[in-house]
């Protein structure tokens, strides 16, 4: 059965995937919108706030990669028509991966203060990144299984599921924010920065139930572990390993840039965190698009329809240029606003003002690197995607924020950095694809 690459099946896997991916981000920019404007020590909250998103989303991103590893192998045997065959795959796996987050909770947890040193917080700063830690990781599980199914279900082409749970827990969050941040009456007291955590943990074991559920109900792929261990269990690790090194080297980025933003001072990380939220947010819009890659590339590899799949990328990158462009003239029509919605500080506001435009401007490039990214994963060429990252980091991003800094950009210099990035990744994953699948289509 030839797979369907129209504008309509596009948008019907990219516009549920698109929501899913603004709902994650959205539980921390809601911590963060909130706990910038509460009463006491509010730009130091921010910070902490700002400081220990970033540690959180390193491990998350490190050892959330199984998601796309198990999109990619199980499109893959869908695209063969041999699904019956990796049943068993998706259960090993997320039990590999829970037992990892399990040890990750154990490591860190004991040392969170050591840990945040090494950002260069201290102080007041450094006291709520601990309290904030210390009850966001628990979460750290929960939301690994929940990424975990989330492959499942866009391995087998359905991005509406992944959206429900994303959406609930992305509302629930926003609720009990308010409620545990602020307080409700005599009921509720007001936790501040402990609240923010409390709620993100109940939203993130909220969506890994309702995961659980559709799952069960709704496909005829088990959770429970059945022995002996799948052949292709073998594959998805070498895959989960080359995306482990390459998250590394991307997170090394956001470590650079997060604790270049603390040494500057409070307003800096506090408008730095501002404005890392906004990119993650815009970088999610177009994942949404990216996931499509995700998906179909992998069952048109397993179809060897190369012609349909260079097809395929192109619709992508021009809705997601087009999605990019819509970022832009949004931000610049609120370009004010947007800033005080997250902090009321003056400092704060200024620093961000200097360099959101930055943000802005990189959305089109953004929009070609992630689009090319989800379909590499879809292709499974972890380890090409791992190497380029590393090279983009290493030659790219560092050189270039140590030289801008060592010229006093201050913000400007983390953000001209993270550009650079994203064009190195951008252009070599852009002639890779060229370079392999243009002879394959010329042969059809």
């Amino acid at each position: 059965m030839k797979t369907d690459i129209s504008f309509k099946k596009i948008n019907k896997l990219a516009i549920p995937a698109l929501v899913a991916g603004i709902a994650e981000p959205l539980l921390s920019i809601t911590d963060t919108a909130i706990i910038g404007n509460i009463e006491n020590n509010a730009t130091e909250s921010l910070a902490a706030v700002g400081i220990v998103g970033a540690f959180i989303s390193m491990l998350v991103w490190v050892f959330g990669q199984i998601r796309s590893a198990i999109s990619s192998i199980i499109s893959q045997y869908l695209g063969a028509n041999k699904l019956e065959e990796i049943k068993s795959l998706p259960a090993q796996a997320i039990t590999i991966v829970v037992v990892l987050s399990l040890l990750v909770i154990a490591i860190s947890y004991p040392f969170s203060e050591i840990i945040f040193r090494f950002y260069n917080a201290s102080g007041i700063i450094l006291m709520y990144c601990v309290d904030y830690f210390n009850i966001r990781i628990f979460g750290f599980p929960f939301t690994l299984f929940t990424f975990a199914v989330f492959g499942v279900f866009r391995g087998l082409q359905n991005t509406y599921y992944p959206m429900i749970i994303a959406i609930t827990g992305a509302v629930l969050n926003i609720v009990l924010d308010y409620l545990f941040v602020y307080g409700y009456a005599n009921v509720i007291p007001a936790m501040y920065i402990k609240g923010a955590a409390y709620a993100s943990v109940i939203a993130q074991i909220t969506m890994a139930l309702i995961a659980a559920i559709l799952l069960y109900k709704k496909t005829s792929i088990p959770l429970k572990i059945v022995l002996p261990v799948h052949p292709e269990i073998k594959r998805l690790l070498v895959m989960i390993l080359n995306l482990f090194i390459r998250t590394l080297a991307l997170n090394l980025a956001l470590y650079f840039g997060t604790a270049y933003a603390t040494s500057y001072g409070k307003e800096y990380i506090a408008a730095y965190t501002i404005g890392l939220n906004l990119w993650l947010l815009g970088a999610f819009m177009i994942d949404g698009y990216a996931s499509v890659g995700n998906i179909l590339s992998g069952k048109l590899l397993g179809q060897k329809e190369y012609k349909m799949l260079i097809a395929l990328n192109k619709k992508l990158l021009k809705y997601a240029f087009v999605l990019g462009i819509v970022f832009i003239v949004f931000g610049l029509f609120f370009y004010k606003p947007i800033g005080t919605l997250f902090t009321k500080e003056t400092a704060v506001l200024e620093q961000f003002y200097l360099v959101f435009w930055v943000i802005l401007a990189m959305q089109p490039l953004c929009a070609m690197t992630f689009i090319f990214d989800g379909t590499f994963k879809g292709l499974g060429e972890m380890k090409y995607l791992r190497n380029v990252l590393i090279f983009a980091t290493l030659i790219g991003f560092i050189p270039t924020l140590m030289l801008f800094d060592y010229l006093d950009f201050n913000l400007y210099a983390i953000w001209i950095a993270f550009t650079v990035w994203m064009f190195f990744r951008g252009i070599f994953l852009f002639f890779k694809f060229k370079r392999k699948f243009s002879p394959l289509a010329q042969k059809q």
